[in-house]
Order: structure tokens, then C-alpha cells, then sequence
């Protein structure tokens, strides 16, 4: 649950205009402006093959965890993940990340049924990327041997929104161009699924639904968000920077 309030719009001839945040909310760790009490931070650190995991203990409060890759922008208030082309990725990938992993309040993985209303809220913008970053996702948890996601949200350096759908926990993505938002520009997603057979997708304000196949049905799962880049090189000053205005999850 976002704590503070970190941007303020007014109506202007052209729109919503960015009026500067107060100044408190720009100075502290993100856990001052942010619920992180849910959520566990993965960065492109550590050593091959196992990223540095941060818990959420140490991420909550106004003077909680922060770094170069994880940080509150001073400019906006925005809690900011930086996830460079060169950096520590898991066994499973191949691309670095500085992405926030679902966790239950008692410190545990969540770890949920696709039964029931479940929803990632997001409102965001992507300062910076390379080709392509993923900001939200839907990932496989326990049920079976697939590491896969059962969805991800990319946005591409062109600007366009994409879902990529899952077409078994054995592989194999579907892509579904779902909006267009220009570099630097805000904008908003919700990402969720409903009746345990139904991916629910709202770009701003805009809803579209996917149905889950019924491979994925012995699967538990849960939210990640922030920066997963989507290319890799030897470069640790190229790659993808995500700033977040508002980030909370949903169980009914």
C-alpha cells in the first residue's frame, strides 16, 4: 500500500502535469513510501548463478534498505530498481534484475491458488531501457518442476506494451500488444487473474482478458515486479531503469 502520497496531478491544457512531491517523501529509503512488509528484493548482485536477496525486514520503513540499484529518486519520490545488461541473473535466465518478489506477512513465499481474485496494481514509468524490460509478472510457484512465469509484462524502447502469455508450464509464450506509452511517460497496469481460469490485464484503464490453460492448473503462484531486463552484454552502464509511483497486491 502506497503510505504517502508521491505525485500530484493537475489538469492542464495538455493534460495531467507532474507536480514536484513533498519534500520527505524524496529523501527516504523506499520502504518510508511503500508497503514492502509483502515483498522480497532480488538485485543483479552476489555470485554466479545466486543474486543477492534482500528480506523484507530489512526493506520496510523510512530508513530501510537502499542502493544503486534499488533506491528512492530524489526528483520524484519514485522507488526505482536499476537492472544493468551485465550483472548476477539466476540459473533460469540469462538477464540481471533488481525485482521485488511476493511474500507472505509472516516472512514466508506467497505461494497462492489461481482460485479466488488475486491483483497486482502498478503505476509507473520507464525511465530508461535498452530493448526491453519486464515490469510485472505473474510467476509459477509450487505444483510441479516449471520454473516459468504463467505471464510478464514487457515494455520495449519503442514504447509499446506487451503481455506475454504462457502456453504451458513447459514453455512457450504468446505475445499480446496491449498499449503505447513513450519513454519517460506514466502510465498504469493491473495484473491479475479471477476465477481460476481467467488472466485479467487493465492498461490504463483499458481491460482485456486471456484464458489460462488448463496445464497450469496444479500450479500455485505469485506477483513480482520492477526491473527484469530483457538483453544482456558486457555493459554495466546500459540497461533498464523503472521507477514506481504506486505498487500494492490483492487476495479475495
Amino acid at each position: 500500500m502506497l503510505i504517502r502520497t508521491l505525485l500530484i496531478y493537475v489538469t492542464a491544457a495538455s493534460g495531467l502535469a507532474l507536480v514536484a512531491p513533498a519534500a520527505s517523501a524524496s529523501t527516504v529509503a523506499p520502504g518510508g513510501n511503500f508497503d514492502l512488509s509483502v515483498w522480497e528484493l532480488q538485485e543483479p548482485v552476489g555470485s554466479p548463478g545466486s543474486p543477492t536477496t534482500i528480506p523484507s525486514s530489512r526493506l520496510q520503513g523510512a530508513n530501510g534498505f537502499q542502493d544503486a540499484y534499488f533506491f528512492t529518486d530524489t526528483r520524484d519520490g519514485a522507488m526505482t530498481f536499476w537492472a544493468p545488461e551485465k550483472g548476477v541473473t539466476t540459473p533460469n535466465s540469462r538477464y540481471a534484475r533488481s525485482e521485488l518478489r511476493e511474500m507472505n506477512r509472516d516472512g514466508s513465499p506467497a505461494n497462492w491458488s489461481l482460485s479466488g481474485t488475486h491483483r497486482l496494481n502498478a503505476t509507473l514509468r520507464v525511465v530508461s531501457v535498452t530493448s526491453n524490460v519486464c515490469v510485472g509478472q505473474i510467476h509459477l510457484g509450487t505444483g510441479g518442476p516449471s520454473t516459468k512465469p504463467l505471464l510478464e509484462l514487457y515494455y520495449r524502447s519503442s514504447g509499446d506494451i506487451v503481455l506475454g502469455t504462457e502456453n504451458s508450464p513447459s514453455g512457450g509464450q504468446t505475445s499480446h500488444p496491449v498499449g503505447h506509452v513513450p519513454v519517460g511517460r506514466t502510465w498504469s497496469y493491473t495484473i491479475g487473474v479471477s476465477g481460476g481460469h481467467t488472466i485479467d490485464l487493465t492498461v490504463n484503464g483499458t481491460t482485456t482478458h486471456y484464458p489460462i490453460p488448463s496445464s497450469f492448473n496444479g500450479y500455485k503462484q505469485y506477483f513480482k515486479a520492477g526491473s527484469y531486463n530483457q538483453s544482456s552484454s558486457d555493459s554495466t552502464t546500459k540497461g533498464a531503469r523503472v521507477g514506481f509511483y504506486k505498487l500494492t497486491v490483492s487476495h479475495r
